[in-house]
């Protein structure tokens, strides 16, 4: 089993910045894919970026929905088994819920289905 949780959360006006992280713990992999995903209330849960780790030579690809690229980076330190968020112009529609997946378990990335490990998740606020 792999524990995710997640901190960083909160208001912030619009044009702010907030981080996110994710840690992980238990049998958690060095070569597991991380993501975040996002959901408001009524809305499905979305794919905000992902993190995809090769298992061969532990290199990463970054990908990001297109309703974050340029505003939004996605890192990584393995030796802490934490994942980041850096979120920048914030919008009143980036509010929600953000949740921190791992090991993705193959098809489209941006669907939670695809997804075997889920943190509680954080909420992010921001007002216009």
């Amino acid at each position: 089993q792999v524990q995710l949780v997640e901190s960083g959360g909160g208001s912030v006006q619009a044009g702010g910045s907030l981080r996110l992280s994710c840690a992980a713990s238990g049998e958690m992999h060095n070569w597991y894919s991380m993501a975040w995903f996002r959901q408001v209330p009524g809305k499905e849960r979305e794919g905000v970026a992902r993190m995809n780790t090769a298992i061969a030579d532990l290199s990463a690809t970054i990908d990001y929905a297109s309703s974050v690229k340029g505003r939004f980076t996605l890192s990584q330190d393995n030796a802490k088994k934490t994942l980041y968020l850096d979120m920048n112009s914030l919008e009143p529609d980036d509010t929600a819920l953000y949740f921190c997946a791992a090991r993705w378990t193959g098809g489209d990335w941006r669907a939670p289905e695809s997804w075997a490990y889920w943190g509680q998740g954080t909420q992010v606020t921001v007002s216009s």
